[in-house]
């Protein structure tokens, strides 16, 4: 046998061996309203590349040094995913093939473990015209005056279920109710209107969260959450809002791909502007953005004080991707310690969520009294207040 041959074989046996560095041991499919997705469960973190082919469409997926374990099943298909199979193009590398409905759009990313489930590769199927929130005009507001658009963000969902309490309590399950509390309290305030990230139990990836709440032209962005930690004594409500230093890590992204980049506050386009104005363009509107989500974070953080205990008496910062939209003031609410076992109780509690809920909203709507966009119907109840005080006063 030639040297080469040898060498080649090697190297044949070391690229074996890592076949059994992470296996598929799990293969599920599922759909929610916004997409269908295809979820392999693995062993460990593992590399993988994925392509799209035509006539038939379909996506397909190599992972490299990943195996089948034994006993796996192909599921069958539903939604945008006819069908899923899986085999082995070459010695050493797992394909798993998803046959797609026609106009399907596909992506692939990794997820990584929760209390529920371990790692995990996710691939993701859209529909060429999947849903979106829609901006709303709510039947009360007058011609030429718009509502003010509030984006409520229930924190995780479907393969993410958060926290889980020493009872069971998982806190995708608390986020939803709380959210769905807020939008129906923020529906029913004349002058705005709320949308949801999401409406049921399904996983929505960070980005993807903020990009509904830019498509839907939302004013303030609030994420719902429920805090967890070691010591189960640990309680209390927090609100974060983002850090400066994210903020710059996010603007560097921004500019980046800002070929691709929507509208900024003022319907001002990175696009065609240099890279200095770019920045400048940018920077000026984080900081208003920041300063807009501390002054509502702060007014929230003053009526969750009155619900029930705060762990933070003052906004906290943080480097949270769901905070990061350029032109949306946002805050992430973590309404209590679901670890411990007297604030799981009271999260699983109805009357608890609608109080969590009506804080929130209070907070919120003193917020935008205090500073009203231009053009909303708050700002013309704010004006014809203003000019009634102002009428009355004259008469004295």
């Amino acid at each position: 046998m030639h040297l080469l041959q040898i060498i080649c074989l090697c190297g044949l046996v070391l690229w074996s061996g890592a076949v059994h560095s992470s296996e598929v041991r799990g293969v599920r499919v599922w759909e929610d309203p916004d997409a269908t997705r295809v979820v392999l469960d693995l062993s460990a973190a593992a590399p993988y590349k994925n392509f799209l082919l035509d006539a038939p469409a379909r996506l397909v997926v190599d992972l490299p040094g990943t195996q089948l374990a034994r006993g796996v099943e192909e599921p069958a298909g539903a939604g945008l995913a006819r069908r899923i199979r899986t085999g082995q193009p070459k010695p050493g590398v797992l394909r798993v093939v998803v046959e797609l409905e026609s106009g399907a759009e596909a992506r692939a990313f990794l997820s990584p473990p929760n209390q529920t489930h371990g790692h995990r590769l996710v691939i993701e199927l859209r529909g060429a015209s999947a849903s979106v929130p829609r901006p709303v005009v709510a039947a009360h507001a007058p011609k030429g005056a718009r509502d003010i658009v509030v984006a409520i963000d229930a924190g995780h969902g479907g393969e993410d279920p958060g926290a889980i309490g020493k009872a069971g309590t998982r806190e995708k399950d608390v986020t939803l109710k709380v959210a769905r509390e807020l939008a129906r309290r923020i529906n029913g305030e004349p002058g705005m209107k709320a949308v949801l990230t999401r409406t049921g139990d399904y996983f929505v990836p960070f980005r993807e969260r903020l990009r509904r709440a830019r498509v839907a032209q939302a004013d303030l962005f609030v994420s719902v959450h429920a805090d967890a930690f070691m010591n189960r004594s640990v309680r209390g409500s927090s609100v974060y809002v983002l850090s400066t230093g994210r903020a710059s890590n996010e603007a560097a992204r921004w500019l980046a791909d800002r070929e691709n980049a929507a509208d900024l506050v003022g319907g001002v386009s990175l696009d065609d502007k240099s890279d200095v104005l770019a920045s400048v363009l940018l920077d000026l509107s984080q900081n208003a953005v920041i300063s807009a989500s501390r002054d509502a974070a702060g007014r929230v953080l003053t009526e969750l004080d009155r619900v029930g205990e705060l762990k933070k008496t003052e906004v906290q910062h943080a480097s949270l991707i769901v905070l990061t939209s350029p032109d949306i003031p946002s805050m992430l609410i973590e309404t209590a310690y679901i670890s411990n076992p007297d604030e799981e109780k009271k999260l699983r509690d109805p009357g608890h969520q609608g109080r969590l809920a009506e804080a929130i909203h209070a907070g919120v709507r003193k917020f935008f009294y205090a500073s009203p966009p231009p053009g909303t119907r708050i700002a013309q109840i704010v004006a014809e207040r203003a000019g009634v005080t102002a009428s009355l006063g004259a008469g004295d």
